[in-house]
């Protein structure tokens, strides 16, 4: 249970430090700019990707040390498809990032 508080703790923090990279600025006429939507979606998307890929490369990890723990014999196969898997949740974290930048220009 304490864990699970320390956590909402965390992610409360961040929100509350994250508020004012919303916050509105002047325009040029001197009135509120508009608030650029897609870059606070594609922030929200990038938090998102890059927390499933770690958590996905955490988990392959972690279970390519289970089976060459198993089968040592297999230690090969299992490492090169954990590179390849690796390098696959990556560049879609890669990708997510690129898209930020696109909608942040558009």
């Amino acid at each position: 249970m304490k864990k699970t508080k320390l956590v909402f703790l965390f992610a409360l923090v961040g929100i509350l430090l994250a508020m004012p990279t919303f916050a509105q600025q002047a325009g040029p006429d001197g009135g509120a700019a508009a608030v650029n939507w897609g870059v606070a979606l594609g922030a929200l998307g990038l938090g998102i990707a890059a927390a499933g890929g770690a958590l996905g490369q955490g988990r392959a990890a972690g279970e390519a040390l289970a089976g060459m723990a198993r089968n040592p014999g297999a230690t090969g196969r299992i490492q090169t498809a954990l590179l390849l898997s690796l390098a696959f949740m990556e560049s879609l974290v890669i990708f997510t990032w690129v898209m930020v930048f696109l909608l942040r220009q558009g």
